[in-house]
């Protein structure tokens, strides 16, 4: 039986030198929760002009339900500029004060979650008040729920009470390794520096279960609470850029791991269903589960 996700958080038009694309970590997540099978719910704001009806017009045409996507008369719709570096993962410029930022807390949001298996946040949209007061009763209301927190550390978009209050609310962290070390110097955290320990005190300090680490075309790793550390190598690709792949591993890990939980297969199944996003410009471009599994069934036959 499919599964059902809800993501909520930033709906944003990435700006790229050769033109724009329908993003946000929430947005893609959704677009690739949808096309692996399982039920995406986009819980979202965005602006009543130009942008805003652009963005339902691709939204219905990537197949994500608009019936959650709040429309704001005061605030636009969001707009990143995405600037690659050389080693192709992107640097974000958010505008401030976006649609997004301004998603309410209503009777259908609440249905939504309470109706779902997982719950999908980040920090971005936590950088005003609004949305963040309306994570926060979610995230009450979603006690009984798998919260999964897909850290995304965007440049003047968090602080360390967002990031404390994340931490304890999650029961699975997705994390890129370089962020550990930023995650070491704001909250202080006492172990050595080393990655694999950082995880462990995030696991014991906010009582999280499953900390998952990316690290690109090195691949991944999971340290659970039982103290077991799994690791995943990453797959030799042809590389455009990492847009969206982490929401695509999340996206692969959570459609295994909903099901089954079992981290190593969940871990694989998302480390290949990232690495085969990266291969495309942006990140709402198809990937099917038969894509995943002859990447995956490759790498056993080398």
């Amino acid at each position: 039986m499919p599964k059902k996700i809800v993501a909520f958080g930033e709906l944003v038009w990435d700006v790229f030198h050769d033109g724009k694309q329908l993003g946000g970590a929430p947005v893609n997540l959704v677009y690739r929760v949808n096309s692996l099978g399982d039920t995406g719910f986009l819980l979202s704001r965005i602006g009543d002009d130009v942008s805003g009806r652009e963005a339902l017009q691709m939204l219905r045409k990537i197949g994500i339900s608009m019936d959650d996507v709040q429309i704001d008369t005061f605030f636009p719709t969001g707009i990143a500029e995405v600037k690659l570096r050389k080693d192709y993962s992107p640097e974000f410029i958010i505008e401030p004060d976006m649609a997004f930022d301004h998603i309410e807390f209503t009777a259908e949001a609440l249905k939504l979650v309470r109706d779902a298996d997982c719950l999908v946040f980040g920090t971005l949209v936590q950088r005003y008040g609004i949305s963040k007061n309306t994570l926060r009763e979610l995230l009450n209301e979603a006690q009984e729920k798998l919260k999964y927190l897909d850290l995304k550390l965007r440049k003047n978009s968090y602080n360390r009470n967002i990031l404390i209050n994340s931490l304890r609310a999650a029961n699975i962290l997705r994390v890129k390794e370089k962020e550990l070390f930023v995650l070491n110097d704001e909250l202080e955290l006492s172990s050595s520096g080393e990655p694999v320990g950082l995880a462990r005190e995030l696991i014991s300090r906010y009582d999280i279960d499953i900390v998952l680490v990316t690290r690109n075309k090195f691949g991944v790793y999971a340290v659970s609470k039982s103290n077991e550390v799994i690791e995943v190598p990453g797959h030799e690709i042809e590389l455009v850029d990492t847009v969206g792949s982490g929401s695509a591993f999340s996206a692969g890990f959570l459609h295994i791991y909903l099901k089954n939980k079992n981290i190593l297969e969940a871990l694989r199944f998302g480390n290949a269903a990232g690495a085969l996003t990266a291969t495309a410009h942006g990140a709402i471009t198809p990937v099917t589960k038969n894509e995943i599994f002859a990447l995956l069934q490759n790498n056993q036959s080398c």
